[in-house]
């Protein structure tokens, strides 16, 4: 799902390798999470992608490589030292 395009479970699962149904419970629990967003449309429910949750997350997750980054190459310095 690419952003701003919509669809239905039905339209989703014509382009992946699993039923209609396992793609309604994923698209559920997408939007339990807050990373896709439901509109009903007649009788149908659209969903949309909601990147905020994915960018924060990704935020997080660069900031934390940042540091491992840093602490590993102290190490590495540490123990090419004591390696003399």
């Amino acid at each position: 799902m690419a952003s701003g395009e919509t669809g239905t479970a039905t339209e989703f699962a014509e382009r992946l390798p699993m039923s209609r149904q396992a793609v309604a419970r994923h698209l559920s629990a997408l939007a339990k999470a807050g990373l896709v967003t439901g509109t009903k449309r007649g009788k149908e429910m659209r969903y949309g992608l909601n990147p905020g949750p994915l960018v924060e997350a990704e935020v997080w997750l660069e900031e934390r490589a940042a540091r491992w980054e840093l602490t590993l190459q102290r190490l590495a310095r540490h123990l090419e030292g004591h390696e003399r």
